[in-house]
């Protein structure tokens, strides 16, 4: 959603916060008939949020907590006992009975180890108890998380620290709650093993950055800039019985076999079209526990594909932001299965239908509740706007590989240019208002803003409607949405906190690098602010123009267009992750203090390993499913057939004349492509095995997607057309046409 400018102090922008402190027996879901509450009567109850601080911590306490959660303070260890104490109170007042450091390992997913509430005295009688060390700290093993090498397996110890800034929440569970402490996860040595850790490096730096900014402009009140994100889920419903007779979605989240439909999306008549009523009772359920979480979740709708939904909430910062898109995916997963439905998050579940990502809507505020990136009226004249563009523009130009390796995986690229998600090309839509002032700032013209068009519709009754500053352009990977940049390549299954690593470093850097040339402007050559700004604005327009591009990024011609220009199209992940490393990219983490050269090296090589780890596993399940599945259901109906021509060769016999040819003609079709099928799985197998025998890690996942991915596709177009051939009563997996259009 978008973000909206606030009125507030250097306090920090207060964020929505309504809920009751105390959780009556019944206040979202009476079970008496009565009527509902309104969401607002339990907005945030399961969550420790800045009203039930207020009224459960001593006010120096809960002054002091406040500051370190809107300032960025730094915790003050006194008050860790009392806070662990009213959290503890609160939780258990809630029916909970354990606590968990929940945190982001560098699986994509969340982690969590849970403690009870219980200590022994010296008599031996259970004391319920939390102290300040246990919120602050704890100790998972880190031997069994990924780290690219950093940690080995008899090396176990690792550090969970609480994250102050992110409320702590109750997830409900079956008999009891669990009070879970949104945290970061380090190693024995202090390396990040976690995706949150960088973020909130990355957060830091663009405001150490953007606050120089502010400062040129005249601006002291800021205390803070922070990066904030609403980010727009898309996800798969189908059947959980559907779900459970396919070992494929069971094991890798996708369908790695199955035929088109007749109907797919071809009609555009699922997108906004009426949610059906039981997917509507989930959604709503759904809704409902995320608003006891304090997650605000305020859109939903049908998406393009059928059985393809949307879910998004309102923007928050951006560690708050990525937290509760964890909760989004895994409360949704959770009431699908109450429902009876299975939730697919992959990125491609379906072949030749549109696959599903995240649409990331990045800004940055002030601690004033600016929106940085809001244009105004007059946008060639809001200098400061133009100075927070253009760095934005310059970030995604110079390191567009480390932004296309941050959305990079498996899954991912099976949707990537497929001409319902962006290209790996990354480019940035403006509209026609600002590359219009832009380039009259390159060229040294004034520029004019378009003044705010009308439209009307010239019908009675109907309202005419403001047109925004910019169209939207749905094919664009980087696209300005009137005060934000909504990144639209993340995959719907990926954690969003590394992308909004990469991406607010990067705009921190070019930051730094304008605000030098500006200074360098006034202080050695003696000329004034606005005259500094604009020859700063138009030096970097010009060197980071190739990035522009307001058309069809679909089109064959962009792919030609982008090449003269020089802008990569690296369209796969194990050649995309080369720029983790690149010598630039490692030098702009080091230089913003994101990661050290050994985290990089780890979240390198932990990539690798879970590409090549998830393609074997697909190819592992492919080559059974072919064996167990496909093979026995194909030769049952090749035997069916067999008789069948017998019977047609003994009745010409007793009646010439009765022709037996078509049956022929399917028996040989059926036997080509059995053997077709027995061809193309011994021919996978062996590139698998020989994949395995590459000792080098970058070099064994460049084998991967270049040997045995296309045998992967070489094996389902068989298989494709058996499933078309043989028998519907004979086929052992649910269709597409099921799966996609039974609820």
């Amino acid at each position: 959603m978008k973000p909206k400018n606030r009125s507030t102090n250097c306090e920090g922008i207060v964020m929505p916060t309504k809920g009751t402190a105390e959780h009556p027996e019944t206040p979202d879901r009476p079970s008496n008939g009565a009527a509902f509450l309104p969401m607002s009567a339990y907005f945030g109850i399961n969550t420790f949020n800045d009203q039930v601080m207020r009224e459960k911590l001593p006010k120096d306490v809960y002054i002091k907590l406040r500051d370190i959660i809107r300032k960025g303070a730094k915790l003050d260890p006194t008050i860790s006992n009392t806070v662990a104490h009213a959290l503890k109170e609160w939780a258990t007042g809630r029916g909970v009975t354990h606590f968990s450091h929940w945190f982001q390992p560098q699986t994509g997913s969340t982690a969590e180890k849970h403690d009870a509430f219980l200590e022994l005295d010296e008599e031996g009688n259970v004391i319920e108890r939390f102290r300040g060390e246990q919120l602050v700290q704890g100790e998972p093993d880190a031997s069994s998380f990924p780290s690219g090498g950093m940690r080995s397996t008899f090396e176990a110890r690792g550090y969970t620290m609480w994250d102050p800034s992110s409320p702590a929440f109750i997830m409900e569970g079956p008999k009891g709650g669990i009070l879970c402490i949104p945290s970061l996860f380090i190693s024995y040595t202090g390396e990040a093993l976690d995706n949150k850790t960088p973020l909130l490096r990355s957060m830091a730096a663009v405001s150490k950055s953007a606050l120089k900014v502010l400062r040129l402009f005249g601006n002291d009140k800021a205390c803070r800039v922070m990066t904030t994100i609403g980010t727009e889920q898309e996800y798969f419903l189908i059947d959980k019985d559907f779900f459970l007779q396919r070992p494929d979605l069971q094991i890798t989240g996708r369908t790695l076999v199955g035929a088109l439909p007749p109907k797919g999306q071809q009609l555009e008549d699922h997108y906004f079209g009426s949610i059906k009523e039981r997917v509507l009772s989930f959604m709503q359920d759904a809704e409902h526990e995320l608003y006891k979480l304090g997650v605000p979740a305020k859109t939903r709708h049908n998406e393009v594909a059928p059985h393809q939904f949307e879910i998004a909430p309102i923007y928050a910062e951006a560690n708050v932001g990525a937290d509760r898109n964890h909760l989004i995916m895994e409360i949704l997963k959770k009431v699908a299965n109450r429902h009876g439905l299975a939730l697919l998050l992959h990125e491609k579940p379906f072949a030749g239908i549109n696959g599903s990502g995240k649409h990331n809507n990045w800004s940055m505020a002030d601690s004033e509740g600016n929106n940085l990136l809001e244009p105004g009226k007059t946008p060639e004249q809001n200098l400061q706007f133009l100075v927070f563009l253009v760095a934005t523009i310059k970030a995604v130009h110079d390191y567009g590989d480390l932004l296309r390796a941050s959305i990079a995986s498996a899954s991912n690229d099976h949707r990537l240019g497929a001409n319902e998600a962006p290209p790996a090309i990354m480019s940035i839509f403006l509209g026609e208002q600002l590359t219009h002032i832009l380039e009259a700032i390159r060229d040294g013209k004034m520029a004019k803003a378009t003044a705010k068009s009308i439209i009307d519709l010239g019908i009675h009754n109907v309202p005419a409607i403001l047109r925004d500053a910019t169209d939207r352009n749905r094919t664009s990977p980087f696209a300005f949405t009137g005060n934000k940049f909504e990144f639209r390549a993340i995959g719907s299954s990926a954690s969003v906190s590394y992308s909004n690593t990469v991406l607010s470093a990067a705009v921190a850097d070019s930051i730094d690098i304008l605000v030098a040339d500006i200074e360098a402007e006034i202080s050695k050559k003696g000329r004034e602010l606005n005259v500094a700004v604009m020859e700063t604005l138009r030096k970097h327009i010009k060197a980071s123009e190739a990035i522009l591009f307001n058309g069809n990024n679909y089109s064959r011609e962009w792919e030609t267009e982008a090449a003269r220009r020089g802008l990569p199209n690296v369209k796969n992940t194990p050649y995309a992750l080369d720029a983790l490393i690149a010598e630039k990219n490692v030098s702009l983490f080091l230089r913003q203090n994101v990661a050290s050269k050994v985290e990089i090296d780890s979240r390198f090589h932990t990539k690798l390993e879970q590409y090549i780890k998830n393609v074997e596993i697909e190819t592992d399940t492919l080559l059974n499913m072919v064996d167990t599945l496909i093979i026995p259901a194909a030769v049952t109906y090749q035997n069916k057939l067999i008789q069948a021509v017998k019977g047609l060769k003994d009745l010409e016999t007793l009646l010439p004349g009765v022709p037996a040819g078509s049956q022929v003609g399917r028996l040989k079709a059926l036997t080509g492509l059995i053997e077709s099928v027995e061809k193309a799985s011994r021919n996978l197998a062996e590139a698998a095995a020989k994949a395995e025998a590459v000792e080098d890690l970058s070099g064994r996942a460049k084998f991967v997607v270049d040997k045995v991915v296309p045998l992967m596709d070489e094996l389902r177009k068989p298989v494709d057309q058996l499933e078309v051939l043989v028998e519907d009563a004979l086929w052992p997996l649910p269709k597409y046409s099921k799966m996609l259009f039974i609820m």
